[in-house]
């Protein structure tokens, strides 16, 4: 399913939406296109990643759920996307999809699609393993913070609740670093 706001390669060619592009008339929005007076909001966002997806079962997560939110000005492709522990599906393109102890209070449904929450998208970020993924993600932990969606004490106060789990260390080490590099 996609949004009356959205156009997919479903709806047209995909040569077609592409010289739309050209012709000033559409933007990509993810895998996706929208009139250039759409305006590019979180429920767009959403509503391209659940047409990627295919599967309403998929979680929008990491990277895919910080620029869903508008903290980042691009998608990853493929998306960063999650399940409920126990939930066995592979995404379009065959790869699993991973499967995370998430709860409902840790997800919002917008446009279509499951989300993580800010917060929770942002501890996403901040514990994955190895310096090469976080050097990828460190910027957009920094657009959640600049654009007001999670504050350092939030994240503070989350990371501490979660004790031993692992990663939490690093993860308090590099929130400190995102916010003595960005004048936090």
């Amino acid at each position: 399913m996609c949004s009356s706001r959205l156009l997919t390669t479903d709806d047209w060619p995909e040569t077609e939406l592409r010289a739309a592009v050209l012709a000033g008339e559409l933007v990509m929005v993810g895998a996706c296109w929208a009139s250039v007076a759409e305006p590019q909001d979180p429920a767009l966002r959403a509503a391209s990643f659940a047409w990627s997806a295919g599967d309403e079962r998929v979680v929008a997560a990491g990277r895919s759920a910080a620029w869903i939110w508008g903290a980042c000005s691009r998608p990853p492709l493929p998306h960063d996307a999650c399940v409920p522990a126990g939930q066995r599906i592979r995404q379009n393109g065959g790869e699993p999809v991973r499967e995370v102890a998430i709860t409902s209070a840790d997800t919002v449904r917008i446009g279509g699609a499951t989300v993580t929450t800010p917060v929770r998208t942002a501890l996403d970020l901040l514990r994955v393993a190895g310096p090469s993924a976080w050097a990828s993600r460190s910027e957009v932990v920094r657009g959640l913070l600049d654009v007001g969606l999670v504050t350092p004490p939030e994240l503070g106060a989350r990371l501490r609740a979660l004790g031993t789990a692992p990663m939490v260390r690093q993860a308090e080490r590099r929130l400190r670093e995102v916010l003595t590099s960005g004048g936090l």
